[in-house]
């Protein structure tokens, strides 16, 4: 077949298997160019102003599709990975980790079919959510809150409920990142994290939760770039047969669309490059490779070249690109004809509500507290989205972490209460050295953490919001009576 194939059509089966992004919010002539000769689609990022608004997103989706028939894709996680309000604005939706405490499967599915919802109404449809990791290791750097919890069979039970609800309404669902994150406390946007475990640990584990979305009918899944040694022998799982093919594929059965993570990510290819790693990739049994924010016409050029000569080589059997464009043309006739289903974002602000726990007991504030804010970055998945309290405290700082700034937020507190509002902060020792400065000297002060509350200072009155969403911060901000 290989032979009898004619250049043109291994083109147009190359460019169906690619996923690359652009700068701006309106489709460069490129896109539109290679849309026509079979592009599979694009993947949006806020952060190349992809999503000014809602408006302007619909009314580039819309044109995109007068040039061909993308998938159009986007990490829409809700809670911290939000790119629906451009990074200008939180999520009005809670994140899995709040969705976890919470464990209502049926709210859970309620919100991401509203999420869904909301992304159908602006032309993305397929969703790289949810994130099905067991988050298993308590510093992982990239993980954290996007993850339902450390229960393999919770995670799988609220994996399911998001596959459904996001389906529902009519938008793919992209259970990631295979065969699991969670144990990992490196960044593979950094290097290439390492999973000790052997194919029992990964059954009862790592794998519960994609068992339980290829059930609810997930039509995609995205893979990770990890190290399984006893697995992959120091390959990552995007490159690896063994997993891509063995595990997914033939393991557990998956007869859906498989997705890359980004290739830009060191973890993919920072030994080899993206045009290498995307032949590999495919090799390996991917469908779709999303090439990453910055892999622009340029790369999609040295990408097909890849292929190409792969497939001329004879290294690439052109029945593999044809098998993938075949999974991406089913995944394409299934999004075809879904009725809309209504927003409910009120679904947010009541699990978020439902999601906060008080550990002793919450002071009265006479006058309004000061609201103290300690400075935590997000990981690259997370990126710079807006979070804290501060939308609804009267008077609030931000610190920067340091133990030199404890003075000073003391002497702004004399005399009020004070509420001093982490994120994660068992990964971050200045937030913890400096509320330990604050609560010593004021114990009546009250710890708001919205991420993982992994530290919890003996004593201390604290308040867990599960993740730093719009939502959260706004359920948090009610029970400090910082609401009207």
């Amino acid at each position: 077949m290989s032979q009898r194939i004619g250049n043109d059509e291994v083109g147009r089966l190359a460019r169906s298997a690619l996923l690359p992004s652009f700068d701006g919010a309106t489709a460069p002539g490129w896109v539109l160019d290679e849309l026509e000769r079979g592009l599979g689609g694009v993947t949006l990022f806020a952060l190349n102003g992809n999503v000014p608004g809602t408006a302007e997103l619909a009314a580039l989706t819309a044109r995109m599709r007068e040039a061909g028939t993308p998938l159009v894709t986007i990490d829409e996680e809700g809670g911290d990975v939000t790119r629906l309000g451009g990074h200008k604005e939180a999520s009005p939706y809670p994140g899995n980790a709040a969705l976890g405490a919470v464990d209502d499967v049926a709210l859970t599915r309620r919100v991401y079919r509203s999420l869904g919802a909301e992304l159908g109404a602006v032309g993305v449809n397929l969703n790289f959510a949810p994130s099905v990791d067991v988050n298993t290791a308590a510093d992982n750097p990239v993980i954290g809150t996007r993850s339902f919890g450390a229960d393999p069979e919770l995670v799988a039970r609220h994996a399911a409920a998001a596959v459904a609800g996001t389906q529902e309404a009519g938008v793919a669902a992209c259970a990631k990142h295979f065969p699991g994150h969670g144990a990992t406390v490196e960044d593979s946007h950094l290097g290439v994290p390492v999973v000790d475990a052997d194919l029992e640990l990964l059954d009862r584990r790592e794998l519960v939760p994609f068992r339980a979305a290829i059930e609810a009918g997930a039509r995609a899944v995205m893979t990770a770039h990890l190290d399984l040694p006893k697995i992959t022998a120091g390959v990552p799982a995007t490159l690896s047969p063994a997993v891509i093919t063995g595990l997914l594929r033939e393991h557990l059965g998956y007869r859906g669309v498989i997705v890359t993570d980004a290739l830009d990510m060191k973890g993919a290819s920072g030994a080899i490059g993206i045009p290498e790693a995307a032949v590999r990739a495919l090799l390996a049994g991917a469908d779709l490779l999303c090439l990453g924010p910055r892999e622009h016409h340029g790369t999609v050029l040295a990408v097909l070249a890849a292929i190409e000569g792969a497939v001329a080589s004879g290294r690439l059997p052109v029945e593999r690109l044809a098998d993938a464009a075949a999974r991406t043309g089913a995944l394409k006739d299934w999004l075809h004809g879904s009725a809309p289903v209504p927003v409910d974002r009120a679904a947010g602000l009541d699990a978020a509500r439902r999601a906060v726990r008080i550990t002793g007991d919450l002071p009265v504030f006479p006058a309004a507290p000061l609201v103290v804010e300690l400075a935590s970055d997000g990981n690259i998945a997370v990126g710079p989205t807006p979070w804290g309290l501060s939308p609804w405290a009267a008077d609030a700082v931000r610190a920067e972490g340091t133990l030199d700034e404890a003075g000073d937020v003391l002497e702004r507190a004399t005399g009020r209460g004070l509420v001093v509002v982490l994120r994660d902060a068992h990964r971050h020792a200045g937030q913890r050295a400096l509320a330990s400065a604050l609560l010593a000297a004021r114990p009546d002060a009250v710890l708001v953490d919205m991420g993982l509350p992994v530290w919890r200072p003996e004593g201390a009155v604290h308040v867990a919001t599960y993740g730093a969403a719009q939502a959260n911060g706004r359920a948090a901000a009610e029970v400090l009576g910082l609401t009207s």
